[in-house]
């Protein structure tokens, strides 16, 4: 094999290469020149240039305080102040029903009469006997005065007429218990009778419900019993009036806790004048077991779950948001107390702090807004 050819390779090779190392100085030269002509060590009036930091955008509510009410929520149910069934405590047929269905009656209308043609025979005989006894009395006592007859037979005079008015007044009673009368004043239901319809005593005619004053039964869980009382404010509300508060106040406590649920039966009574509400009707209960003032309160938002009772809250200060460990009470709709960690006043992160750190600049929207108040009759999270 001819020798010139591998002699002519070997010098384009170490051309080649000597290129390329070339090209690699070329590159690192560039890289090293292409940085800031000023640096951290520069000296005096050169400047260090470094990167601006991020300014986060968050929206902030105020730190409020004015007085609320500690309260628990409860269901509960609706029952009539005077509630009835008339029944008859004779047998006989229906008469007259002079009541119509639904119709507000007063206390000792009659309602209902039965056919009393003999209880009627039975007092008109017991009156004319008592007529007949009292004649023969003033006789007798007229002759007894004159010495015409004796002191027995005065006596048995007598005795003959107290027992005739004893029976006019048990025909009374008996002719009486033929009309059935309103015990209070209240709201008839739907009859459950006819004309004409036979009865038994014991029998349900109709129902009568007094409603001008409804009482509301409820039950708490036993802790609370100690700080439950007679004359405590409620706010009832109920599907059928949905946009209505009604107020109400704590009438009775039962002195049995039941041992099964471990809960205290509470009766409270509102007033019903224009009869919107009625009994059996589910109600929610919100009862106010105490009310302070100087309370302060932020959005639930701002609040950062952290574990232990120990929560945060970024606080902002001259466009600087930092970061503040707050101890919190009472949780309400939307809404919590704060128990110390901030001041009245204090501009919080009520969104976009989970994009923070601590010490970040934030530009500030919604400065100054108060949180917002619930409207009244709004029910309210039981206290943790």
């Amino acid at each position: 094999m001819d020798a010139r050819p591998r002699s002519f390779r070997r010098p384009l090779i170490a051309a080649l290469c000597l290129a390329g190392f070339a090209a690699l100085g070329a590159v690192a030269w560039r890289a090293n020149h292409a940085q800031p002509a000023s640096s951290p060590t520069a000296g005096a009036g050169t400047t260090v240039s470094r990167p601006a930091q991020q300014v986060t955008q968050v929206e902030v509510a105020k730190v409020t305080v004015r007085e609320i009410a500690d309260d628990v929520s409860a269901v509960g149910t609706l029952v009539s102040n005077g509630s009835v069934i008339l029944r008859p405590e004779v047998a006989g047929r229906v008469a007259v029903i002079r009541f119509r269905d639904g119709m507000a009656v007063r206390k000792g209308d009659v309602l209902v009469e039965l056919d009393a043609a003999v209880q009627s025979a039975e007092a008109r005989q017991a009156q004319a006997e008592l007529s007949l006894a009292k004649a023969n009395a003033d006789r007798v006592e007229d002759l007894f005065a004159r010495q015409f007859v004796s002191g027995s037979a005065r006596d048995e005079a007598v005795s003959r007429l107290e027992v005739a008015r004893a029976n006019v007044a048990l025909a009374q009673a008996r002719l009486e218990r033929t009309r059935i009368r309103a015990p209070f004043d209240g709201i008839v239901g739907i009859r459950k009778v006819n004309v004409g319809d036979y009865v038994r005593d014991g029998d349900a005619l109709i129902n009568i419900e007094d409603i001008a004053v409804l009482k509301l039964d409820f039950r708490l869980p036993e802790l609370y019993l100690s700080r439950v009382r007679p004359g405590q404010e409620l706010e009832v509300t109920s599907d059928v009036m949905p946009n209505m508060v009604f107020p109400a106040q704590v009438e009775a406590i039962d002195p049995l806790v039941d041992a099964e649920g471990r809960a205290v039966l509470l009766r409270a009574r509102l007033a019903n004048d224009e009869g919107r509400l009625r009994p059996g009707v589910f109600a929610r209960v919100r009862l106010i077991v105490e009310r302070r003032d100087n309370v302060m309160l932020i959005p639930e938002s701002a609040l950062i779950p952290a574990p232990g009772q120990t929560q945060y809250v970024f606080r902002v200060n001259e466009g600087i948001a930092r970061q503040v460990g707050v101890r919190i009470g009472m949780r309400r709709t939307a809404e919590i107390e704060i128990v110390e960690g901030l001041a009245p006043g204090d501009l919080v992160v009520a969104a976009g702090q989970f994009k923070l750190r601590d010490g970040a600049p934030v530009a500030v929207t919604g400065a100054g807004i108060d949180t917002a108040k619930p409207e009244p009759g709004t029910l309210s999270v039981v206290k943790d």
